[in-house]
């Protein structure tokens, strides 16, 4: 009876904040640049709620009841923090960030020795996280955006409210983190128009004949209900949010796990670089980048070809607590075969992309926004010794660029809060079911913008799917 009654009065509460909710909405540049700062970190002072800006630079936060009075802050990696009292933020005016340069010439005593390189520095820095990860279970609000789109167009648009709960970096992700789609937003599949590759996949997985080839299937005498079930099942074995938070690629979180990248291995297959020392909201930050290690990089996916990489990108640690800020992660086609086999099906060698940042609250980072890409199947096309019949093959229908972005909104730490959300959560992180759009949960829900570009991909699916939906 307990809890129940404090959870009715968190919903009662929720729901007078909602009617009393206010947005700001503004964008971030460069002071001398004039160039627009994406990935900016926009929240309040002192609070769990925030968001980031896009790729254009712009922002929209809902701002709680009660927190009118409270201070907004505005930061990126480099730059001096802007902060106005949220009652003075005028939307009417662009926020101009100016660079910041650490300076390194005080003294420093510590009674550890300092690392002096790179390696060092990151190792320091996963020895540290269990001192600078929670330490006990919360639940985090987010809002997901998955897309895929080949060369043209955009083929599939999923827009959730999620529930994300976390047992701590102590525990394993596998049982101890759980993922709950709460509400879905938008929702556009025209993916049943050409994937014939799945299809073969699918059949290959549930007849175990090896020998089907998706070049002798036709599209025409393909139920669309079959082809549905056919992505759906490979959705879930490939990009499925458990994958993605359960995974190897959720790179600091598992660093703990059995095979983690970021594990007892780590420096068999990378290397890091110090490059510099920047500035983060008044904090200076190593700026390290990663490089390939000795041995290649894999990702041991069932059924999929997942190995022969090198690692390269950046990571930013704090100086002071060498917490990590954030990591921005590709694995690029290094061995042989990986290199003839991205070539051939992507026409890329980078087959993912990753940046995971963090926000710090309490003395404890909690996940910020996670950013994944990676190119999937579609069709096979012509791949024999013929280079005429190569050519013919239109690549850009051959695979889809999948992006999925999370965006972490809101952190809830309060102990009899979690644990009632944990008992009456489904806990089914399944983005692909689609729910009915529920106008008045979104009017107060924060969310990624989308660009400029997006908005008119998104407009232009929209138009085809109901279109394909009337045939």
């Amino acid at each position: 009876m307990k809890h129940t009654y404090i959870f009715l009065l968190f919903v009662l509460i929720c729901t007078q904040i909602a009617v009393a909710q206010t947005e700001l909405k503004g964008k971030v540049s460069d002071f001398l640049k004039f160039t627009p700062i994406e990935n900016a970190s926009v929240y309040i002072k002192n609070a769990t709620t925030g968001t980031i800006s896009n790729s254009d630079g712009k922002f929209a936060l809902v701002v709680p009841a009660g927190k009118e009075n409270d201070t907004l802050v505005i930061s990126s990696i480099g730059y001096k923090s802007f902060k106005v009292p949220i009652n003075e933020f005028d939307p009417k005016e662009d926020i101009y960030l100016e660079e910041d340069i650490a300076s390194l010439d005080e003294v420093i005593i510590v009674a550890d020795p300092r690392p002096e390189t790179g390696n060092g520095v990151v190792l320091k820095a996963l020895d540290k996280l269990a001192s600078n990860l929670p330490d006990s279970s919360y639940i985090q609000k987010g809002f997901l955006r998955h897309k895929e789109r080949n060369k043209r167009q955009y083929k599939w648009l999923v827009e959730s409210a999620l529930t994300v709960y976390d047992s701590t970096y102590a525990s394993g992700a596998r049982k101890n983190l759980k993922v709950n789609v709460d509400e879905t937003r938008k929702s556009y599949d025209l993916r049943s128009i050409d994937s014939l590759y799945t299809y073969a996949a699918y059949l290959k997985n549930a007849t175990r004949n090896s020998s089907l080839k998706s070049k002798n299937l036709l599209r025409d005498t393909i139920a669309t209900t079959s082809l549905v079930k056919a992505i759906k099942w490979n959705d879930t074995r490939i990009n499925g949010l458990n994958n993605l938070l359960k995974g190897k690629l959720n790179l600091v979180r598992n660093a703990a796990s059995k095979g983690a990248l970021f594990g007892e291995t780590i420096l068999e297959q990378h290397q890091f670089l110090i490059d510099t020392i920047l500035v983060d909201d008044g904090r200076k930050i190593y700026k390290i980048e990663i490089l390939p290690g000795q041995e290649y990089v894999g990702l041991k996916t069932k059924d999929i070809y997942n190995e022969g990489f090198e690692a390269r990108g950046w990571m930013y640690i704090y100086w002071d607590n060498y917490a990590i800020k954030k990591i921005e992660y590709e694995l690029v086609a290094a061995s042989e075969i990986q290199r003839r086999r991205s070539k051939s099906l992507f026409d890329t060698d980078v087959n993912h992309k990753l940046t995971i940042s963090y926000k710090e609250f309490e003395d404890k980072m909690y996940l910020n926004y996670i950013y994944y890409e990676t190119p999937k199947l579609v069709n096979v096309g012509e791949r024999s010794s013929n280079q005429e019949l190569r050519d013919a093959v239109d690549k850009e229908e051959q695979f889809y660029f999948t992006v999925q972005e999370i965006l972490f909104t809101e952190t809830i730490l309060e102990s009899e809060i979690v644990q009632q959300a944990l008992k009456e959560n489904d806990w089914k992180g399944d983005i692909f079911s689609i729910t009915p759009y529920n106008e008045d949960f979104w009017k107060n829900y924060n969310v990624l913008l989308e660009s400029e570009e997006e908005e008119q991909l998104i407009e232009d699916l929209t138009r085809q799917a109901s279109l394909f939906n009337k045939q």
